[in-house]
C-alpha cells in the first residue's frame, strides 16, 4: 500500500478494505508462504486509517503448523489493539492436491485419527483456539454473525451476507466469479488474455431448482440466524421439512440445530462440525 493507491480507492468510491494479514507472527507468515511481514501489514494499516477509510477488515488463520493457543491468543490481542471494524477469523484446512498437502497431509490424518503427530496443533488445541476466538473476540464488541465473521455493530460485510443469503453479484478482474440471473460466470485467469481485452466472462454453471434449494440452506446455515423457513417456503412452495425433514430431525435430536417456526439455524456444538452438517443438506449429487 501507499497513500496515491489509497487516494486513488477513495476518489473512486471503495471505501473498504480487507487485510489478508493471517498471522501476527513472522514465523508463522513464513510457514505459510506469505510474502509479507506483521510489520509491513502495520505500515500498510495505517496508512489506510490516515488516508481516511473507517471499514477495515483483518483476516486471519488459526491452527496453523507449529501454532500454540497462546500464539494464536497475542495475534488476535495485537489485531484488537488496532481496532478494525471487521475481522474474519478461518481455521487452516489441509487441502488434497496443494504444497501444503503434501507436508502435512499425513500429520493432518493421523491428527483427524487421534494417531500422534508433531507437525500440526491436535484436536484439543484447535478447539480451544476456536473458543478463544469467539469469547476474545466477543468481550472487544465484535458479534459474530456468520460462522467465521466478526463484526462491530453495523459493520457486517455486506458482500459475505450477500453470498450466503443468495443475493446476485458481479466480479471484476481477472479470475473474478459472478452470480447473474441463476448462472455462474467466471472471468478468465489468463492475465494475458485478459490485458488483450477478453473481459467477456464464462458461463460456469446454470443453476436448477435443487441447486437453489441446497444452496439455499447450506449457504444460510453458515449465518447465525440461520435459514427462515417462511422465505424458503415463498420462494420454493415447499417447506423445509418437505425436502429436509428427515437430515433436520436427526441433527436437531443430536443438539447439533435448533428448530422452530422461524427456520433453522446450528447450534453452538453444530457449527463446530458445520462441514460435515452442511454435506448432509445435498440433494443434487
Amino acid at each position: 500500500m501507499d497513500e496515491a493507491d489509497l487516494q486513488t480507492f477513495l476518489s473512486s468510491g471503495i471505501n473498504r478494505i480487507s487485510f489478508g494479514l493471517q498471522s501476527a507472527d513472522n514465523r508463522e507468515l513464513e510457514i505459510l508462504g506469505r510474502i509479507h511481514s506483521w510489520e509491513e501489514f502495520l505500515k500498510s494499516y495505517r496508512l489506510a486509517r490516515k488516508a481516511g477509510f473507517e471499514n477495515i477488515n483483518v483476516d486471519l488463520m488459526s491452527a496453523l503448523p507449529g501454532q500454540t493457543p497462546a500464539g494464536w491468543r497475542r495475534t488476535l490481542e495485537k489485531v484488537l489493539a488496532l481496532q478494525p471494524e471487521h475481522i474474519s477469523a478461518y481455521s487452516l484446512i489441509i487441502e488434497e492436491g496443494t504444497p501444503f498437502y503434501q507436508i502435512y497431509g499425513e500429520a493432518d490424518r493421523c491428527r483427524r485419527e487421534d494417531e500422534p503427530q508433531s507437525l500440526l496443533p491436535s484436536e484439543e488445541e484447535e478447539r480451544e483456539m476456536y473458543e478463544d476466538t469467539g469469547r476474545i473476540l466477543a468481550a472487544h464488541g465484535y458479534h459474530r454473525y456468520e460462522i467465521s465473521n466478526y463484526a462491530k455493530e453495523g459493520k457486517e460485510c455486506r458482500h459475505n451476507c450477500g453470498y450466503w443469503t443468495g443475493i446476485e453479484y458481479k466480479g471484476f478482474g481477472l479470475g473474478a466469479s459472478s452470480l447473474l440471473q441463476k448462472h455462474r460466470y467466471r472471468n478468465t485467469e489468463s492475465l494475458e488474455s485478459y490485458l488483450d481485452g477478453a473481459w467477456q466472462p464464462e458461463m460456469v454453471e446454470a443453476l436448477t431448482r435443487e441447486n437453489e434449494m441446497e444452496e439455499t440452506v447450506i449457504l444460510g446455515l453458515r449465518m447465525m440466524e440461520g435459514v427462515s423457513g417462511e422465505k424458503f417456503y415463498q420462494k420454493y412452495g415447499k417447506h423445509l421439512t418437505d425436502i429436509y425433514g428427515e437430515t433436520i430431525r436427526k441433527y436437531v435430536k443430536m443438539g447439533l440445530m435448533e428448530a422452530d417456526k422461524q427456520g433453522i439455524r446450528l447450534t453452538e456444538s453444530g457449527i463446530s462440525v458445520s462441514n460435515v452438517i452442511l454435506s448432509d443438506f445435498l440433494i443434487s449429487e
